[in-house]
C-alpha cells in the first residue's frame, strides 16, 4: 500500500502532500521535514530508493525522483514493488506534462485542485487505480467537463429569478 505521495521543493516547502493514513498535522509536517533532510543531503549518484523505517514505521520503503526544483516521492510498504513505484512516478510526472504542457512547480501551487483529480485518478486510498497516462487524461477531462456543465447550471429557475417580490 502506498502510504504517501509528497511534491516538495528543492528549498524544502511541501507542494502536495497526501497521506493515506491518518496523522494528525504537525506528524505530517514533522514527516515532510524529514523525508526533505533525507532527501537533500543525498548525493545526486546515488540509488533513488531507500528504507525509510525510522520515519514511516517498519517496512516503510521510500522511491524518489528529482525533476528540476522538485522532488516526487513515494512512501509506501513491502507490498508495492520498487520499480513499479518509480514508473508511477514517471507516469504521474508524464500525466501532469500533459495537463499543464510542460509542468513546473507553480503549475502545483496554482492549480491544487487539479493536482489532486490527477493524483486520485493514478491512487486512491494508498491503492494504485491506473498506470495509463493516456486514460488518466481522458478521465481528468471528463471531470473538468462536468464541473464546468455544474457551474453552469443555475440553481434558481428563471422564472423565480426574475421575480422581485411584492403582489
Amino acid at each position: 500500500m502506498i502510504k504517501a505521495v509528497l511534491m516538495v521543493n528543492t528549498q524544502g516547502k511541501p507542494r502536495l502532500a497526501k497521506f493515506y493514513d491518518f496523522l494528525p498535522v504537525e506528524k505530517q509536517q514533522e514527516l515532510i521535514r524529514g523525508v526533505f533532510s533525507v532527501l537533500s543531503s543525498r548525493p545526486e549518484n546515488v540509488s533513488n530508493f531507500l528504507e525509510i523505517d525510522s520515519l514511516f514505521g517498519p517496512d516503510s520503503r521510500l522511491v524518489y525522483k528529482h525533476y528540476a526544483t522538485l522532488y516526487f516521492v513515494l512512501v509506501f510498504d513491502g507490498s508495492e514493488n520498487e520499480l513499479a513505484m518509480l514508473d508511477l512516478i514517471q507516469v504521474l510526472v508524464e500525466t501532469l506534462d500533459k495537463c499543464f504542457s510542460n509542468v513546473c512547480e507553480l503549475d502545483i501551487v496554482f492549480n491544487y485542485s487539479k493536482m489532486h483529480t490527477v493524483l486520485d485518478e493514478i491512487v486512491f486510498g494508498g491503492q494504485v487505480l491506473e498506470t495509463r497516462s493516456d486514460e488518466v487524461m481522458k478521465a481528468v477531462e471528463e471531470i473538468s467537463k462536468l464541473e464546468a456543465a455544474s457551474n453552469s447550471i443555475s440553481l434558481v429557475p428563471k422564472s423565480v429569478s426574475g421575480w422581485r417580490g411584492g403582489r
